[in-house]
């Protein structure tokens, strides 16, 4: 019989990537307060009670709590509501897999950190800088200092899903490009990692089915920049000769994105490594092959 995952904030970018992966090995339940999608129940994980009645009925083996408020100026102005969701959420999430006794998943970001060093492993001391930041943080400090067995997984510039969810950077690229855009204003002064939300969840699995718990960075690959980003896409789409880009300091956009964010979101995936459970492929292969699933056609239309 097949193990038993209960996914709760599933309807986003990450959820899309975790259903199709897990859906054929594992009977899963997922849930989430905006129902998108037909295998989705409706949960919303900030109360308590329900998250608790929902999770006890379906008996579950694991429980991954995967949804969050990531748009970083919302939260800079709704400090309380992100913290119930980010932070009060994943404690509701602790309660319930410590009183079943299974295992929780809880995904963390890069955003933790302060950007002041190059790039980050997985045992570097974070120094979160605005309310998603700490939102984030303190949820993942609550699971690693009160959950019995956890695995908890820092994404980067998380990419996945395409047109319809994702809601991030590659997404912001595609529609100025399907508007007709013929320059792109990109900063010059962020450096990070993308992840690809397909190989998030099979470096997951893999972990769970070693039950190797604990904290993990879970990043494609390669140490980059937007600017680098923005150039292979248009390389991939073949329009590095159609269209410009200009580069801009992100002082050029401080009205839009007013929160704070690290010069450096780099990490490096050194326990995975060490581990020998990294499906994390380089950036540039896994954004070849999202761009190749998740936009066919998008262009033309």
């Amino acid at each position: 019989m097949n193990k038993r995952i209960y996914i709760a904030g599933c309807g986003g970018m990450l959820g899309e990537a975790f259903y199709k992966q897990f859906k054929d090995e594992y009977e899963i339940k997922c849930s989430d307060k905006d129902v998108n999608e037909e295998w989705l129940f409706f949960l919303d994980f900030r109360d308590f009670e329900a998250y608790r009645k929902d999770v006890l009925d379906f008996k579950p083996d694991y429980l991954f709590h995967l949804g969050a408020y990531t748009d970083l100026e919302f939260c800079e102005q709704h400090s309380d509501e992100t913290y119930i969701t980010n932070t009060l959420g994943v404690e509701n999430a602790v309660y319930i897999a410590n009183e079943l006794d299974i295992p929780l998943l809880y995904i963390s970001t890069a955003g933790i950190f302060d950007g002041k060093k190059n790039f980050y492993d997985d045992w570097d001391i974070p120094n979160p800088l605005g309310v998603y930041a700490r939102s984030k943080y303190m949820g993942e400090r609550f699971v690693v200092e009160n959950a019995k067995r956890y695995l908890v997984c820092r994404a980067g510039w998380m990419m996945g899903s395409g047109p319809k969810k994702d809601k991030k950077f590659i997404q912001k690229l595609m529609k100025q490009i399907k508007e007709g855009k013929k320059e792109l204003f990109i900063v010059d002064d962020k450096d990070g990692t993308p992840t690809y939300t397909h190989d998030f969840a099979k470096t997951v699995k893999e972990l769970l089915k070693k039950e190797y718990w604990g904290l993990y960075n879970c990043v494609c690959g390669g140490q980059t920049s937007r600017l680098e980003v923005a150039q292979e896409l248009l390389k991939i789409l073949g329009k590095e000769n159609e269209i410009k880009i200009t580069t801009v300091s992100s002082d050029y956009f401080k009205e839009v994105y007013f929160a704070e964010r690290p010069a450096s979101e780099r990490l490096i995936t050194k326990k995975l490594d060490l581990r020998g459970v990294n499906q994390m492929r380089d950036w540039k292969v896994a954004l070849k092959e999202y761009i190749d699933n998740y936009y066919i056609g998008y262009l033309d239309k």
